[in-house]
């Protein structure tokens, strides 16, 4: 690869970079898969960085023109998301540090509640958040009991509580006696 690098910047040809990047993988590839993987390794990191750049882009172009959604909307759409993050993100750390049995429906409800408050983007966020740590759990259940369904009832409880706060009823229905009022 570097011999590849040397020679295209010795033969500096105008639109010649791409054969260069090819041959210089080509000739690592060559060497075996330790080659391809340096290959891989070694590749710029704007080149890496492109495809996912470009994959935003087209997206963010697209719900524009189809839904007709203005930047700003945009804007404001994830800044809500963030701060539900935070808001989601809190409600966990205050469930581990209280460490309250019986309070984790309690603080599903009142992160996703916190966070749907903020707005359109706050309520995605409380969802993709959730849906995302219950389908984890139920893969680490697996490998955990096998196929017992042992935590599914759980799991079901936990989303019925994301659902409850998400839709701005009160969380306070699922807080247990006894947890501090700090919480």
């Amino acid at each position: 690869m570097l011999r590849a690098y040397h020679d295209m910047r010795e033969a500096n040809y105008i639109g010649a970079d791409k054969y260069f990047h090819a041959r210089g993988n080509y000739d690592a590839a060559q060497r075996g898969p330790g080659g391809a993987w340096a290959a891989k390794v070694i590749r710029s990191p704007a080149e890496r960085d492109s495809h996912s750049k470009m994959k935003l882009s087209i997206g963010i172009i697209f719900c524009s023109l189809v839904l007709g959604v203005s930047s700003r909307e945009w804007f404001t759409f994830l800044k809500e998301a963030g701060q539900g993050a935070k808001d989601m993100w809190r409600a966990y750390s205050d469930m581990r540090e209280a460490n309250y049995k019986g309070a984790d429906k309690y603080f599903h409800a009142r992160g996703n509640y916190d966070a749907a408050r903020r707005g359109p983007g706050g309520a995605w966020a409380a969802k993709v958040i959730s849906d995302a740590r219950e389908n984890a759990q139920r893969v680490t259940d697996l490998f955990k009991f096998g196929d017992s369904g042992h935590g599914a009832a759980d799991s079901r409880a936990d989303q019925a509580a994301n659902e409850w706060g998400r839709s701005g009823k009160d969380p306070n229905h699922f807080r247990p006696r006894g947890l501090p009022d700090k919480y």
